[in-house]
């Protein structure tokens, strides 16, 4: 069965040059998690990384510029390296074409840049949507400035993955510090506060109206949705008494929004978000380098999981090459899924 995994990041010299180079606070994270074997893994776009894929049972991977993406940088380097970027995805994709597709790098330091270079990417260039991360620096994702952007990927049925970051300084000084160096940044990034960041922005989204004003906009949760599944029925309850939207936030998450795991092989999580979404939004990821171990688990997980065929297929790839089949390309018709 043909595996298309979802979440697989890579890291350009030209990204990190323009991570130090950019205005403070720095994200501290990727001198913990981008470093040694990660580092030289995440650089790798050629053989290297195909083999591991070949033995994690892994057919396709669809490349995305790691955490925290363009977000932090000034205006004019975040437009140049979004090309840079998005094109450097294109030409690997072209040079392997049945083994990666790629999310676009957004500009969003830019936001008059931002929805154009979407376009580009997907129309020009071939690339499958989008992943954002969250917040630009203290700008939300449901910020006035992003709605051009979100409707513009309303427009080509291109999703939007929402990926975690860090929170801002002042957040993790509040809530995710004292304890020490290490657990402080553990607390506020891997453990917990990513998938707050992340859960949130889809969350501000909703309350925001955007899925009212833009009802055909897919976003993307990973993680198992990030901790908003698993606390959906309260929260739904809660912006049904408290807020006037044209529908309930259970529904906004059964029509706008697909989960995958990111490289957490829990049985648990997934039937859970089979309850709540259904098997036509899970996508499969294994959120590469990050939790690559050896011994093929992706593919194990896949075909071990108790469920049934058709379901099991949708998540391997129908899913992912039915919401990608319904790209809208320049000439205006549909784009096709990749064969099986």
């Amino acid at each position: 069965m043909r595996l298309v995994a979802i979440e697989e990041h890579f890291l350009p010299t030209e990204v990190r040059k323009a991570w130090d180079e950019a205005p403070g606070p720095l994200d501290p994270v990727s001198a913990v998690a981008d470093g040694g074997i990660n580092g030289e893994r995440l650089a790798d776009l050629g053989k290297g990384r195909i083999a591991l894929m070949d033995e994690q049972g892994v057919d396709v991977q669809v490349l995305s510029l790691t955490t925290p993406g363009l977000h932090n940088l000034k205006k004019a380097p975040s437009v140049d390296l979004a090309r840079r970027v998005n094109d450097s995805i294109a030409e690997v994709c072209s040079r392997y074409p049945t083994r990666f597709q790629g999310f676009a790098a957004i500009p969003t330091p830019d936001p008059d840049a931002a929805p154009l270079e979407l376009e580009r990417a997907v129309r020009e260039l071939g690339l499958k949507g989008a992943l954002v991360c969250g917040r630009t620096r203290d700008r939300h994702l449901d910020h006035a400035s992003f709605r051009p952007m979100l409707a513009k990927a309303a427009e080509l049925g291109a999703p939007i993955f929402i990926h975690p970051q860090t929170p801002l300084a002042e957040v993790r000084e509040a809530n995710y510090s004292g304890i020490s160096s290490k657990a402080d940044l553990a607390i506020a990034a891997f453990a917990i506060g990513w998938h707050y960041e992340a859960g949130l922005q889809w969350l501000r989204l909703a309350a925001a109206g955007v899925f009212d004003e833009l009802p055909t906009l897919q976003t993307i949760l990973g993680h198992w949705g990030e901790l908003v599944l698993f606390y959906l029925e309260r929260t739904s309850a809660v912006f049904a008494r408290t807020l006037e939207l044209d529908r309930s936030l259970s529904d906004y998450a059964r029509n706008n929004l697909y989960i995958t795991g990111s490289g957490m092989w829990s049985e648990a999580y997934l039937r859970r978000c089979l309850d709540i979404v259904g098997s036509s939004r899970l996508l499969f990821s294994t959120d590469f380098p990050y939790q690559y171990k050896p011994g093929g688990e992706p593919r194990r997980f896949l075909e071990t999981i108790e469920i049934g065929d058709a379901d099991r297929e949708a998540f391997a790839h129908g899913n992912w090459d039915r919401l990608t089949g319904a790209i809208v390309q320049p000439d205006g018709c549909l784009g096709r899924a990749m064969p099986r």
